[in-house]
């Protein structure tokens, strides 16, 4: 196994690491750092929860040197909490460089991050909508840019940001350095790819769309208006420690939330329509242990570091196969146990025959014990009558 001593980054960027006691790069690491380095275009390949962060912050860092003074580095990503995650990443390995970052986000006002600019900046984090609105007032301006650093790219374009995206990469110069990232390889992000990077490289360290082999997942089928009744249950029965509670929609979001709490347990909420301040705290708040359940859309299935999620449960199956994956892939991290379950109404059919599709086999069916259902169950694929959910020991 590499060392990052061995991999050829700055001496200011490698001292960061030290303070972080981080020595072993992960995959997408190991490969797509030297690339980098190189000066190259590249495309990665990789899931969720790999290190893809590190992966180009620290490569870039050392090719940007110490601080300059107009904007050097522009890393575009589709939401406010995968952007503040990125600028502590940045500023945590470039603080022996000195480098300064300007974070732009929507949801708050113009004013910190206006003088952010004015008073000079190396790198910008920024998702597409603030950009150009701050482009347009002629605040910020793109021509100095070296490289361009486009994160999640499937995810910008699954909520729909692909004209901006496109905008602003041609805002950007046409002589500097692309790297594109993300979790999916599809038509859509190929396109993407073709015009917009210059004989890439491609680092995959994808091990495929499975789930990870910590994470035992099951189906528990159910009609659609004894969903709120059943994850009730699923609670109580799951011994959780920390559980991420997934839902399609805001108002699901909001609706499980106050249902949860009537019921006596509070819980954060994350979703687009709350404030910026809303959802910090109340990812503060659940990684930090005040609160042990997170109810959220799909703003935390991918990218943000949240350790410690010892449950996932769907409340809806995913509509985009991909997500199924992403969100239960919250739990099981660092080689430890999760356990994810998903709440599965007969009308969801199609979306769970294009996820078991992804997967190459059947998810489990099951019936939970004590639990007064309405009308039975849809059992396992094969007719047989659905195990019975039991505790596992922690």
């Amino acid at each position: 196994m590499s060392t990052f001593s061995e991999l050829g980054l700055a001496e200011p960027v490698q001292r960061a690491l030290a303070d972080c006691g981080y020595v072993n790069p992960t995959p997408i690491q190991a490969q797509a750092i030297p690339v980098v380095l190189s000066g190259r275009d590249l495309i990665g390949a990789a899931q969720t929860g790999t290190g893809k962060t590190a992966a180009f912050a620290l490569p870039t860092l050392s090719r940007l040197g110490a601080a300059g003074g107009a904007p050097r580095c522009l890393v575009l990503v589709p939401t406010r909490e995968l952007a503040v995650q990125v600028d502590e990443n940045f500023r945590k390995y470039g603080k022996h460089l000195g480098t300064r970052t300007a974070l732009l986000y929507g949801g708050v006002g113009y004013g910190v991050q206006v003088e952010a600019l004015k008073a000079g900046v190396d790198v910008v984090i920024a998702t597409p909508g603030r950009l150009l609105d701050l482009q347009e007032q002629r605040i910020l301006r793109l021509d100095s840019i070296q490289v361009l650093i486009l994160d999640e790219v499937d995810r910008m374009l699954d909520m729909g940001f692909i004209e901006d995206v496109s905008r602003i990469i041609r805002l950007c110069p046409k002589e500097r350095q692309t790297l594109l990232f993300s979790a999916t390889a599809d038509e859509r992000v190929g396109k993407i790819a073709n015009w917009a990077l210059r004989d890439p490289v491609t680092v995959d360290v994808r091990t495929g769309q499975t789930a990870a082999e910590t994470v035992d997942h099951a189906l528990y089928p159910v009609d659609v208006f004894q969903k709120y009744d059943l994850l009730l249950q699923l609670l109580k029965a799951s011994n959780f420690k920390s559980v991420i509670v997934f839902t399609r929609t805001k108002r699901d979001a909001d609706r499980i939330a106050e249902w949860i709490e009537g019921h006596g347990t509070p819980v954060a909420t994350m979703h687009a329509d709350r404030s910026q301040s809303e959802r910090l705290q109340a990812l503060k708040d659940f990684k930090g242990g005040k609160l042990s359940i997170l109810v959220a859309t799909d703003i935390a299935s991918r990218g943000l570091d949240i350790t410690g999620v010892t449950h996932v449960i769907n409340y809806n199956v995913p509509e985009h196969p991909e997500d199924y994956v992403h969100r239960i892939g919250r739990t099981g991290r660092a080689s430890a146990e999760g356990e994810a379950f998903t709440l599965f109404s007969p009308d969801e059919l199609h979306h769970l025959q294009q996820i078991e599709l992804l997967l190459g086999k059947p998810i489990p069916r099951r019936k939970l014990e004590g639990f007064r259902y309405y009308s039975e169950p849809i059992l396992s694929t094969t007719g047989k009558a659905a195990p019975v959910a039991r505790r596992r020991n922690r």
